[in-house]
């Protein structure tokens, strides 16, 4: 069975051993652990159980990673993702009213979105459609998006209706307490510890209940309340046409994350083929695909490969036997369900603002010199944030790059499908404006 194992994962022909596929997959686990806390913290928003957000959070994790190790055969571990999930809670069901059950079934509808058309193999000409720039303005406004929810969580920006945003009262205790805790993970991070974010959450957590911040009264694991969010989603609900403005932008969201973590992530570990081709792509976006079927099956917002894989490739990753063991950690994980009511704001809000100063990197991908792919990103990137939608940043961004690569008289440069998309996104802010 080993020798089966080692030459399934070919080991000999990446050069890696068992012990550094092992310790690569814990590696990968410690620096995106945070997810099992974070999560549960930003879907209650929208009035989601946290134990049972924690533990679904935990099997998606689990299952699309070791799905991606067994069938994908590539060391990328999957999670709910970061920014998509605020968006769920924030946009969808706080900001548009939308029940958390319906935006469940819109989830599980992108998901199927998604892996209908890896079957049809449209994904490709869909990536290639869109200007990579847009790929990266859409990452670093989430990366905004996400630092202001951690601001606004933290106590350190609270809302002004002159200036739209204040600072807050930073001696308030809570308050307080983020700033530790985000100077923590800050210090952490720069000292390339693996695990920072995660330490730092259960650090400040433990400094929260010293100061009576945070609150844990013992529970056993409780499998009712950690399936109470499982098969609650509204497919009916979710169908109606209103919605599908959500479905559009979970898919794409998830198609953008997935696309641009595994190439580059392939890439650091020397996986890719010449030309930048990506082997097993299909095998690989239907696995991003199923997990987030899991994820709306389960409770928790759509499912996606992360960026912190490339944590365990540095550590010498090479095959799928890294997902595996990262998947097998969440399993453990499970067992840290009755923690996620202890887990105050103050320690998550952090972790949001550090994510969001990494996703921001990705504007290092956009050539600022151009102003006709610099003008759309930055406006897709800022708008994010300030209307607090994916949505309109992705359609403002799609109608900016289509406009003035007419105006500039280069339009046989733009793929036909981005003039369909801007033409949807304009159609949709005529129907909104009509609408008020």
């Amino acid at each position: 069975m080993k020798a089966w194992m080692e030459q399934y994962f070919r080991f000999r022909e990446l050069g890696t051993n068992w012990r550094t596929e092992v310790l690569a997959g814990a590696t990968t686990f410690l620096t995106m652990a945070y997810i099992v806390f974070v999560n549960p913290a930003v879907l209650a928003a929208a009035g989601m159980p946290p134990q049972a957000v924690m533990a679904a959070t935990c099997f998606c994790a689990a299952l699309g990673s070791i799905l991606m190790g067994l069938l994908g055969r590539y060391p990328i571990a999957l999670a709910p993702g970061m920014g998509i999930n605020a968006y769920f809670a924030y946009t969808v069901v706080k900001g548009m009213g939308v029940p958390w059950q319906t935006a469940l079934g819109a989830v599980f509808l992108s998901g199927v979105l998604f892996l209908a058309l890896t079957a049809a193999r449209i994904q490709q000409r869909i990536i290639a459609a869109v200007p990579v720039e847009l790929h990266a303005s859409v990452a670093a406004g989430i990366g905004l998006f996400l630092a202001l929810i951690g601001l606004r969580n933290a106590g350190i920006v609270v809302p002004n209706p002159e200036s739209t945003v204040a600072l807050g009262n930073l001696r308030e205790p809570n308050t307080l307490l983020a700033l530790a805790g985000l100077l923590l993970i800050a210090a952490l991070t720069t000292w390339g510890v693996r695990a920072a974010m995660l330490l730092g959450i259960l650090a400040t957590t433990a400094l929260g209940a010293l100061f009576g911040l945070a609150r844990w009264h013992p529970q056993p694991l409780d499998w009712r309340q950690m399936t109470a969010a499982a098969a609650r989603l509204d497919l009916r609900a979710a169908l109606d046409v209103g919605l599908l403005e959500i479905i559009f932008v979970f898919y794409f969201v998830i198609l953008f994350d997935n696309v641009g973590t595994l190439i580059g992530v392939a890439k650091r570990a020397g996986l890719l083929e010449p030309g930048d081709r990506l082997p097993r792509a299909g095998a690989l976006l239907g696995v991003a695909g199923t997990a987030t079927l899991a994820g709306a099956l389960t409770g928790t917002s759509p499912v996606v490969c992360y960026i912190e894989s490339a944590a365990g490739v540095s550590a010498g990753g090479r095959t799928g036997l890294t997902a595996v063991v990262t998947g097998l950690l969440f399993v453990i994980a499970l067992l840290a369900a009755p923690l996620a009511g202890v887990i105050p704001a103050a320690a998550t809000a952090p972790a949001l603002i550090v994510v969001g100063s990494l996703m921001v990197g990705a504007v290092a991908e956009i050539r600022w010199s151009d102003p006709l792919v610099a003008m759309p990103a930055f406006l897709t990137m800022i708008t994010i944030p300030l209307t607090s939608s994916i949505a309109n940043g992705i359609a403002i961004g799609f109608i900016a790059f289509a406009a003035l690569k007419t105006l500039r008289g280069r339009w046989r440069e733009v793929h036909w499908l981005v003039y369909l998309l801007a033409g949807l996104c304009v159609l949709r802010f005529a129907y909104l404006s009509g609408a008020h």
